[in-house]
């Protein structure tokens, strides 16, 4: 293991850009979104900047000017494109399901963070019974606040009953680094997701990693 989890008892890992190949779909059902309630597109960079946050969250900065019934109508194009889309479009990453299974042999409690609402959470899930199996706790974004607000990590850490020293908050977004920087969470970023070292680092990062599987040393990072 990477000397950063000597001392650490839970790792906490993002979801879209950490553990799941799906920001082109994000970013997709996005465009559709939009498109379904009449909206000019804002295009992928724009999309890309609120991957992490919740939907409400996330509407407010792409479209700061719509109504309450309009944001209805855009998450209603988001929900049938996402809830429409087949499992193989969101792949997870190499090697992620070894990788967390070799955390929890090793002792390593595991928790998800997600901007996701719980039902998208849980829709992917069903798909990776074995990552479901060795997730211990999850929190989503429409069951407590969005990030960068360090509520979320805060609950998963009541949930073990550990002070954040004992934690550790893997993710691909300034969100995710800033929001384990305001609950005392060690934050390390990866750089298969949304946003590249420098801005990672800027946010927080303690170490930045090209994927998950280097939580385990480069010596033992499955092919």
């Amino acid at each position: 293991m990477i000397p950063l989890l000597q001392d650490r008892r839970l790792i906490i890992f993002d979801w879209d850009g950490t553990l799941m190949d799906s920001i082109s779909t994000i970013c997709r059902c996005l465009a559709h979104a939009f498109a379904h309630a009449g909206l000019e597109d804002r295009g992928e960079a724009q999309y890309k900047e609120i991957i992490g946050l919740g939907l409400n969250d996330a509407l407010a900065v792409l479209a700061p000017e719509a109504d309450e019934k309009l944001r209805a109508h855009i998450l209603e194009g988001y929900r049938h494109c996402f809830f429409s889309t087949p499992a193989a479009a969101m792949p997870l990453f190499p090697g992620v399901e070894e990788t967390l299974s070799r955390l929890v042999d090793a002792g390593y409690q595991l928790a998800v963070a997600t901007g996701k609402a719980r039902r998208g959470l849980d829709k992917i899930l069903t798909e990776y019974p074995r990552v479901e199996a060795l997730v211990g706790a999850s929190r989503c974004a429409d069951e407590t606040r969005s990030k960068p607000d360090p509520l979320m990590l805060e609950e998963l850490l009541d949930h073990y009953q550990l002070p954040p020293k004992a934690a550790v908050m893997v993710g691909d977004t300034v969100h995710d680094m800033e929001m384990a920087v305001a609950a005392g969470v060690l934050p390390i970023g990866v750089l298969c997701g949304v946003h590249n070292e420098s801005r990672l680092t800027q946010a927080g990062a303690q170490l930045c990693l090209p994927d998950p599987r280097f939580l385990l040393g480069e010596k033992e990072k499955p092919q």
